[in-house]
């Protein structure tokens, strides 16, 4: 692709130059003020500038706009489009700059596990590709057309997270990306304060398969039970089922916990390939089957790619492990919690936390809106089911889990509190060397997180 300039700017918004040199380059885009933060940005724009003073630092700066401003309104430095409309021009750009490339682009949508399977994506091409890609889990809408414009003539592949927050932001991110691969890594319950039920949260992760090429490739979780109820029928490309059934495309057996991570078989056409991928949990191996899966749609083989995997360098504050207060073990799982979160959290400190005291520390879980107190009931149920040996939560909403994990039978000592400073004072007394700790929350929870950091005795592994 040529560099893009304002003469090929006007001509793509069928535009008229209003004022300034057409041989300027475009090298960033934006759809609202705030967003400019460097020269040489294009600004699609309906509404009237009165602070131009405040963007003398961003010259040059091209406005695309459709307000009709008076005469010498405008900054004579100010390079001005005059388009009929503002956003069909926004559009217009973003689809002509999204079609001059010709490269795979894989979006990833899920409730958990979208960040890792993507860093894992972009870690296998990165050995021989020029890549493309979220920045670890900076998903919003607003960042978009960034994204899309760090793709240039020198991208081999491009690999981003298209989130859901609300209905519709699926499709929208598809309008940006047009990926020609596309996961949807599980489905939980979550964001239900905009998605209003879990029915409307699935519909909303399977707007994928309306935004991926025609001809292009869909990677499902086969085994989970929420992505099952998604229409298949009106995606028309290649569809690629991960898991541990028989019937998967990419099949792992033979799973096992070693050395910080995990050990597994995938078969693959009747062909079988050893793979270790950093990251404790059985569902680390999905995120790596999945990502497999992608790469080896770009053409990356797999030997290839569990080469690469190996040297994957696991996200902090997921499920990452660190000598606790009291020569205890601590699991750091606080960068977000949902109930499919929550469950592959627990299910790693029973596996860890065999022959000693296990004890999870556990937060409120957020953006549920009216759904909170049975997701946080769905919470407990989990809790109930896998067991601990102390149970503690933090927060009023977090106090429903723990409740009701004990009117179900749970026996184990529970305790609840409002903050975290008296939770530490309680696992100050209660921890000891044959004590394993989880402590799972989100990024948002303050307590939480504070709390994690404060009962690392230092950082690095506990000694076997």
């Amino acid at each position: 692709m040529k560099p893009l300039t304002v003469k090929n700017l006007t001509v793509i918004t069928a535009g008229n130059l209003v004022q300034g040199s057409e041989e300027t380059l475009i090298q960033h885009g934006a759809y609202r003020l705030k967003q400019v933060k460097k020269t040489n940005t294009a600004l699609f724009t309906s509404k009237r500038i009165v602070n131009w003073k405040s963007l003398e630092p961003l010259y040059p700066l091209v406005l695309v706009t459709d307000w009709s401003y008076s005469h010498n309104e405008i900054p004579m430095q100010i390079i001005t489009i005059k388009v009929t409309n503002a956003d069909e021009a926004y559009w217009k750009f973003v689809n002509f700059y999204r079609d001059q490339f010709n490269i795979p682009v894989v979006a990833i949508t899920g409730t958990s596990g979208k960040t890792t399977t993507k860093e894992m994506i972009k870690h296998i091409l990165s050995a021989e590709k020029k890549v493309s890609a979220t920045t670890l889990s900076s998903n919003s809408r607003t960042a978009s057309l960034q994204y899309l414009l760090s793709i240039d003539e020198e991208t081999e592949a491009a690999v981003f997270e298209t989130a859901v927050g609300s209905p519709g932001d699926v499709t929208k991110a598809g309008k940006y990306f047009k990926p020609t691969i596309g996961i949807i890594t599980n489905i939980g319950a979550h964001h239900l304060n905009y998605c209003k039920t879990l029915e409307g949260y699935i519909q909303a992760k399977g707007e994928m398969l309306d935004i991926i090429h025609p001809k292009g490739t869909l990677i499902i979780n086969a085994e989970d039970k929420n992505s099952k109820k998604i229409d298949f029928s009106r995606f028309h490309g290649n569809i690629i089922k991960i898991g541990k059934h028989e019937s998967c495309d990419f099949r792992a057996v033979n799973i096992r916990y070693h050395n910080n991570g995990m050990l597994f078989t995938i078969i693959y056409n009747n062909e079988s390939f050893e793979v270790f991928v950093p990251g404790f949990g059985e569902h680390q191996v999905y995120n790596a089957l999945e990502a497999i899966a992608a790469v080896y749609e770009i053409g990356i083989t797999i030997p290839m790619a569990a080469k690469q995997l190996q040297s994957f360098r696991h996200l902090n504050k997921q499920l990452q492990l660190f000598e606790g207060i009291n020569h205890s073990v601590l699991i750091d799982d606080t960068w977000s919690i949902t109930t499919t979160s929550l469950e592959a959290a627990l299910k790693v400190l029973q596996t860890l936390g065999k022959d000693k005291k296990k004890i999870a520390v556990i937060g409120t879980i957020t953006d549920l809106g009216s759904w909170g107190y049975i997701i946080h009931e769905q919470a407990g149920e989990l809790i109930h089911q896998i067991g601990v040996d102390v149970l503690v939560t933090i927060g009023e909403h977090a106090r429903i889990m723990a409740d009701h994990a004990v009117d179900l039978g749970l026996s184990s000592p529970v305790y609840t509190f409002k903050n975290s400073l008296l939770a530490y004072k309680l696992l100050q007394d209660i921890v000891d060397e044959n004590t394993i700790l989880l402590v799972k929350g989100d990024m948002y929870s303050k307590q939480v997180s504070n709390l994690a950091t404060d009962l690392k005795r230092k950082k690095g592994l506990p000694p076997e």
